[in-house]
C-alpha cells in the first residue's frame, strides 16, 4: 500500500557556528491513502535517554504552535509558511551552544506516519585567546610561550609563529598544538622578538601575540648588597628621627616642670625690704621721743603688721643713748612680735 514518504536528502549531521543560521530539511510526499489530518513535529531527543523528548514546533490542523520549548521561542520557525504543501523543513536562528542534540522530524496523516532524525552540533569560535610567557627570560633558561582561548568548542588547535626577525621558530623551539605551549629552550638574545598565536577549530580562529625580550642574568649578590644596605640606611633614618621626637619630648616636659616649680632660694622683692626698714626706724624715732608720761600709752600700742626678715639696727642720732649689749633675738624667725620697753637711768632719764 502506498503511503507518504520523507524526501529530503541523506544528510543527517549539520555543524554551524554559534550565531550562525542553519535549516533542517523535512520534505514530504502524500498519497491517496492518506486521508487524516496532517501533522507536522519537531522534537528534540536528549541525550539522555532517561529524560523525555521536548516538542519545539507542532503544525496541526492549519495552524502553528512554536510555544512548547522557551529556550527556542522565536528563533525556530517553519521554512515554508504552508507546510503542508509538502515542506516542513525548520530554521533556526542565532545558534547557541545548548542547540546542540538531535532532533526528528515526525510526519502523521493517517494511516501514513515518516519520520527523519538529524544530528545538529553548535561549534563556539576561539575567543578571548590570551598570550604569556613562563619562566625566567634570561639567557641559557629555558622559556614557555602560552597560549589559551577562553572560549571554543573542541577539537582547538594552537599555531605559534614569530613575525619579528627570522620568521622561523628557533631551533631548540617545541610546539604543542593540544595545550598551546611552545618551548624555547636555552633561550639566547637572538629569540628576542614578537611571537603571534593562531587559535582554531572547524568554525573559526582567533589570534593573540606577546613579546619576547631575553636579557643578561641579573647580578644576584649586588641586588642582595643593595637591598642590605638600602634596609640598614632605612632603619638609620627612622632611629634618628625617633631619637630627636624623644628628645624634644624631654627638653619641652622639662620646662614645664621648671616653670611650675617653687624656688625658695629667690629673695624678696625690694619693695617689701624698703617697707620693712622705714617701720622700724619710725618707730625707733618714736622711741627717742617719748617721755614718762606718754609711756603707758606706748605701751598699749598694738604691732598689727610687723616685716618677717631680719634687718640690721640702724645707729642711734642721740649719742647719750647707748645700744644695749644683750643680742636681741630674731623674732622674725621666731614668729614673736618684738616690743622695745624703755627703762629709767639713775639720773632720770629714759634709756
Amino acid at each position: 500500500t502506498r503511503s507518504l514518504t520523507i524526501t529530503s536528502g541523506d544528510q543527517s549531521m549539520f555543524e554551524k557556528a554559534q550565531g550562525e543560521k542553519v535549516t533542517l530539511p523535512c520534505t514530504f510526499e502524500l498519497s491517496e491513502e492518506d486521508e487524516g489530518p496532517l501533522d507536522i513535529e519537531w522534537v528534540l531527543i536528549p541525550a539522555d535517554n532517561q529524560k523525555r523528548e521536548l516538542i519545539i514546533i507542532m503544525y496541526s490542523v492549519d495552524r502553528v504552535y512554536d510555544q512548547y520549548y522557551a529556550a527556542t521561542t522565536r528563533r525556530m520557525q517553519f521554512t515554508n509558511l504552508d507546510p503542508k504543501s509538502g515542506d516542513g523543513s525548520l530554521d533556526i536562528l542565532n545558534l547557541k551552544a545548548a542547540d546542540t542534540g538531535t532532533y526528528q522530524c515526525k510526519v502523521k496523516k493517517a494511516p501514513g506516519v515518516q519520520s527523519k532524525k538529524i544530528q545538529l552540533t553548535v561549534l563556539v569560535k576561539p575567543a578571548r585567546t590570551k598570550c604569556s610567557i613562563e619562566g625566567s627570560q634570561e639567557i641559557g633558561k629555558d622559556v614557555t610561550l602560552k597560549c589559551v582561548s577562553q572560549e571554543g568548542s573542541p577539537l582547538l588547535s594552537y599555531d605559534w609563529r614569530r613575525v619579528s626577525g627570522a620568521q622561523n621558530l628557533p631551533a631548540t623551539s617545541v610546539l604543542n598544538k593540544n595545550t598551546g605551549e611552545l618551548l624555547l629552550k636555552n633561550a639566547s638574545r637572538e629569540y628576542s622578538g614578537r611571537y603571534s598565536c593562531l587559535a582554531s577549530n572547524r568554525v573559526g580562529t582567533d589570534e593573540c601575540s606577546v613579546e619576547l625580550n631575553v636579557t643578561p642574568p641579573v647580578n644576584t649578590a649586588a641586588v642582595i648588597t643593595g637591598a642590605i644596605i638600602g634596609t640598614v640606611l632605612g632603619l638609620s633614618v627612622l632611629c634618628s628621627v625617633i631619637f630627636c621626637f624623644c628628645k624634644k619630648h624631654r627638653e619641652k616636659k622639662y620646662e614645664k616642670e621648671v616653670h611650675h616649680d617653687i624656688r625658695e632660694d629667690v629673695p624678696p622683692p625690694k619693695s617689701r625690704s624698703s617697707t620693712a626698714r622705714s617701720y622700724i626706724g619710725s618707730n625707733r624715732s618714736s622711741l627717742g621721743s617719748m617721755s614718762p608720761s606718754n609711756m603707758e600709752a606706748y605701751t598699749k600700742t598694738p604691732y598689727s603688721q610687723v616685716p618677717s626678715e631680719d634687718f640690721e639696727r640702724a645707729p642711734a642720732q642721740n649719742p647719750a643713748f647707748a645700744p644695749s649689749k644683750v643680742a636681741a633675738p630674731n623674732l622674725s624667725r621666731m614668729g614673736a612680735v618684738p616690743v622695745m620697753i624703755p627703762a629709767q637711768s639713775k639720773d632720770g632719764s629714759i634709756v
